[in-house]
């Protein structure tokens, strides 16, 4: 994979990422889409909650991040 942002977004199209936010919270979903500002749209989105493991997280169909919230994408 190539050490340039946009390279590492493209080639994780379709998969599975983690989205951290300065806010703090977490976003689990696979990466559909993404501009030059890294907006990024996730499906199958899963928000994991803290501290609770027995019940199922939250699920959302898709979700749209605006690139100026978001702290790490990991693939």
């Amino acid at each position: 994979m190539s050490g340039r942002p946009l390279d590492v977004l493209e080639a994780s199209l379709g998969d599975r990422v983690t989205v951290r936010l300065k806010s703090g919270d977490e976003y689990v979903g696979d990466l559909a889409g993404y501009d030059q500002h890294m907006n990024l749209v996730l499906e199958d989105v899963m928000i994991p909650v803290e501290g609770n493991v027995e019940e199922e997280p939250p699920a959302e169909d898709t979700t749209i991040i605006r690139g100026d919230n978001v702290v790490s994408i990991t693939p």
